[in-house]
């Protein structure tokens, strides 16, 4: 297993070099499915994913990363969206994969939108925290960001905390750090549980169901390519510091504010889910 000191070592070539440029969406991403549905338009400017009754869609980046923090603006489906599933993660291959999950869980016109998180190290996941917004998502673009280093992971929704995931490799916790990943997103049917668990079945008179895409920014990033690492533009002489970032005390507070206010499930609560002792994770400060 690598460690921090391996991750800035030469093995991995961790360079100061600048990543792929945020400003147009053809030359970071590739439509990977959906026959059409899904969009790259406006020079580049904006990106659209579709679901009718046929099919969904879906993209992924054409870099990999290991380790960034990384930005993207989403506009999620408007109206009545129930049934609907819009997924935007991290992620690698393989039978012990890891992933990094956001996922947006349709609804009813006016009930709030489930936003749910998810981290996978070495094909385990099980660790949701799920969560509503203090705003309409649907109504404009929004920024939802991973920071993602060797001592943890920070989603953040418009600069605000959410979750944090730190590195508890010292309690026997796989941690994802050894293997690049590509961003992926997906719109697609899930009536069978996204909405009231599967009680509420999709409306497919309000189709096409469409989310959109804009500002990119992986400039504090680092690219993997042929087995070596090069960070993005936020490097200096010293380094990249968001390799070591972590949360200081006024995004302490957004983040308890967030959790206290707006959370709606944490596995590390669920104590019929995990009778024999929640995760060791869990009992990290």
């Amino acid at each position: 297993m690598a460690n921090y000191s391996t991750i800035i070592s030469p093995l991995l070539v961790i360079s100061l070099l600048v990543a792929a440029s945020a400003s147009n969406l053809n030359q970071d991403f590739d439509i990977t499915w959906g026959d059409g549905r899904a969009k790259i338009i406006n020079n580049g400017e904006l990106l659209t994913l579709s679901l009718d009754k046929a099919s969904g869609s879906g993209f992924q980046s054409r870099n990999e990363y290991l380790f960034g923090s990384i930005d993207m603006q989403l506009k999620l489906v408007p109206g009545n969206s129930a049934g609907t599933v819009h997924a935007y993660y991290l992620s690698s291959k393989g039978s012990t994969w890891d992933e990094i999950d956001f996922e947006f869980l349709g609804n009813l016109s006016g009930d709030p939108y489930t936003l749910h998180t998810n981290v996978f190290s070495q094909g385990k996941g099980n660790r949701e925290q799920q969560f509503h917004l203090w705003f309409d998502p649907t109504a404009d673009f929004h920024t939802y960001s991973i920071l993602w280093n060797p001592q943890r992971i920070v989603f953040s929704v418009d600069g605000t905390p959410i979750r944090e995931f730190k590195n508890a490799e010292s309690k026997g916790v796989p941690f994802p750090k050894d293997q690049p990943m590509r961003i992926y997103s997906s719109l697609w049917n899930a009536d069978d549980w996204a909405t009231r668990g599967g009680l509420v079945k999709t409306d497919w008179t309000q189709a096409p169901f469409t989310a959109s895409y804009r500002n990119f920014n992986d400039d504090k990033a680092c690219v993997w390519s042929s087995g070596a690492s090069s960070c993005g533009s936020s490097s200096s002489s010293t380094g990249s510091p968001w390799l070591s970032e972590e949360l200081d005390t006024a995004k302490q507070n957004r983040l308890k504010w967030v959790q206290d206010n707006y959370m709606i499930y944490n596995y590390c609560t669920d104590a019929k889910r995990f009778p024999q002792g929640l995760p060791p994770e869990c009992n990290m400060s």
